[in-house]
């Protein structure tokens, strides 16, 4: 009889964890320590539930526990089941990378990388934009001296840009963030705040905001939230609020680090939009489910925490996950996206 009562109790909690792990936003519990960090990884947890249900198999072996064992594994199967049909709905493909010779007149190509301090190095940033025809380069952990330098050598190359810097540490290059836009979008200012934390900018690392000087055109943003670290759990919850109210505007792109997936930004989206009235670019173009960080995994193991993102004056007409330079130095895969005017 104790025994019946006990595995209940062990099924019962397991069933409620699963749940919670499977669909925190249920419970409004996707921005909370641990969970947030857990569900970033679902190809990881997929992955884990398919080890632990052959254990519990070989565990069912024995006698006096093959009844609970049992019930365990088809409770971690039905979690694996959803946690996949979650990934598969967001998407695994990867689009053509090859954006430049695509462009139509009246695109906007958007290229975002972290890059880890400046790891890649100017060359390899340089070869990206000009290869992408990049008109937006956003990339957070990046200081003044190099957005510069990248901004030089892309002239060099016959493609001018503009370039904004914020940095919110003179020591540490993860606290600066780097902005570059073609003047072929027309003449922009710097809208965001040089201090930390709201209302004028996110708490930990900087995001650069430029507004066109004429109205015309979009707002342009390089995000860089804080992580999801113990100690910084509040900054990082504040920065997503934040970045949801930059997006609560009629024409906005944004590109960057948010140091969070879609799980996250649950609860921030207006009329269905992902975060404020932005549309994720990735789950536009189905590839919602490739993990941007670390490059030491594989995209489908990794979390997706790198976005662009835009109101609905664009469409996604190309989106591509970059793994193909993991080895560059950054920890972090860049995103190139390609928009469309809405109502060309």
């Amino acid at each position: 009889m104790i025994r019946r009562i006990l595995s209940s109790l062990i099924a019962l909690g397991a069933a409620v964890g699963l749940l919670v792990l499977a669909w925190p936003q249920l419970f409004g519990l996707q921005n909370t320590w641990m969970i947030a960090q857990i569900v970033s990884f679902r190809g990881v947890l997929v992955a884990a539930s398919a080890v632990g249900i052959v254990l519990l198999m070989v565990i069912g072996i024995l006698r006096p526990f093959r009844r609970i064992t049992g019930t365990l594994a088809v409770l971690v199967l039905v979690f694996a089941v959803a946690t996949s049909g979650i990934l598969a709905l967001r998407g695994a493909a990867n689009g053509d990378v090859s954006l430049a010779t695509n462009g139509a007149d009246d695109s906007i190509t958007v290229l975002s990388w972290n890059t880890r301090g400046e790891e890649p190095g100017v060359d390899a940033i340089v070869k990206l934009a000009l290869e992408s025809g990049a008109d937006i380069v956003s990339l957070p952990e990046t200081t003044d001296e190099l957005g510069t330098e990248v901004a030089v050598a892309m002239k060099e190359g016959g493609r001018p840009m503009w370039v904004w810097t914020l940095n919110f540490n003179d020591v540490y290059k993860a606290r600066s963030t780097a902005l570059l836009i073609s003047p072929d979008l027309g003449e922009y200012t710097l809208a965001s705040a040089a201090g930390s934390g709201p209302p004028g900018n996110t708490n930990i690392s900087p995001t650069v905001v430029a507004t066109p000087v004429n109205g015309d055109g979009p707002t342009i943003i390089a995000v860089h939230a804080g992580a999801p670290t113990e100690g910084a759990m509040s900054d990082w919850r504040s920065d997503l609020d934040w970045l949801a109210e930059q997006c609560d505007a009629p024409n906005v792109i944004m590109a960057g680090d948010f140091n969070a997936t879609l799980d996250h930004m649950a609860g921030r989206g207006i009329d269905g939009a992902a975060l404020g009235r932005c549309a994720d670019a990735a789950l536009s173009a189905g590839s919602a489910a490739l993990g941007t960080w670390p490059t030491a995994v594989p995209p489908l193991l990794g979390a997706p925490i790198d976005h662009v993102l835009a109101t609905d004056n664009w469409r996604v007409d190309a989106f591509r996950v970059l793994d193909e330079v993991d080895d560059s130095g950054s920890d972090h895969r860049p995103l190139l996206t390609r928009y469309l005017p809405a109502d060309g």
